[in-house]
C-alpha cells in the first residue's frame, strides 16, 4: 500500500467537513426570555384584581357552612372542605363593612399562609391572568384607604388597570385575625 492510498480516508474526512462548514446553518441566537408574572383574577366590586399565584391554594365555589356565634359580621362561617374546617371570611365585608351578597359567580379564594388557614368570599373569580413586564407600574388603582394597604402593585392592560392583592398581607394583618367580637 502506498502512503497516498492511506491518507485518502484523512482526506475525504477533510474534505466533508469544508462542504459542512460551507453549507451549515447558523446556531440560533439566544434571546432574552421576559417571564411572565401569573396571578389568579378576581373582582370585588367594580373593581379588578390580582393575587399571586402562590399567594391562593385553592379556588372554591361558595360551600356550605356553620355560622361561629361570636365572630365579627365579615365571618360568614366555618366549612368543612375534605375534613378540614376553614374559617370563610367575606373580603368584601372585612374592607368595607358591605356585606357582600353570595351569588352563582361567587367563590372562595383559599390561603394558607403562616398558620392562617382560610377563605376569602370574592364576588367572582376571573380566571388565571398573564402580565408581561412591561404591563407592569407603580401607580395602584384609585381605592379606598381599606384596600390600600393590601396592594403591591399593579399592572395596566389596555384601559384595564389590575391591582394586585397581596393575600399574605391580610394574613398577616392583626385586625383580620381578630375575628371574635
Amino acid at each position: 500500500m502506498t502512503q497516498e492510498h492511506n491518507n485518502r480516508p484523512l482526506q475525504l474526512l477533510h474534505e466533508l467537513e469544508a462542504q459542512c462548514r460551507t453549507h451549515a446553518h447558523e446556531l440560533p441566537r439566544q434571546i432574552e426570555v421576559k417571564e411572565d408574572w401569573m396571578g389568579i383574577g378576581f373582582r370585588l366590586g367594580a373593581l379588578r384584581l390580582v393575587a399571586p399565584l402562590d399567594h391562593v391554594v385553592e379556588i372554591l365555589t361558595y360551600p356550605g357552612m356553620a355560622k361561629v356565634p361570636g365572630s365579627k359580621n365579615w365571618v360568614r362561617g366555618i366549612a368543612n372542605v375534605r375534613g378540614n374546617l376553614l374559617p370563610i371570611m367575606d373580603l368584601q365585608g372585612y374592607l368595607n363593612g358591605q356585606d357582600g351578597i353570595p351569588n352563582r359567580h361567587s367563590r372562595v379564594l383559599v390561603v394558607n399562609h403562616k398558620g392562617v388557614f382560610s377563605g376569602l368570599v370574592v364576588d367572582e373569580v376571573l380566571g388565571l391572568k398573564h402580565f408581561s413586564p412591561e404591563q407592569r407600574t407603580d401607580d395602584l388603582p384609585s381605592v379606598d384607604a381599606a384596600l390600600a394597604p393590601y396592594l403591591q402593585f399593579g399592572f395596566y392592560v389596555g384601559d384595564e388597570h389590575w391591582g394586585v392583592f397581596s393575600m399574605r398581607q391580610l394574613a398577616e394583618t392583626p385586625q383580620f385575625l381578630q375575628a371574635a367580637i
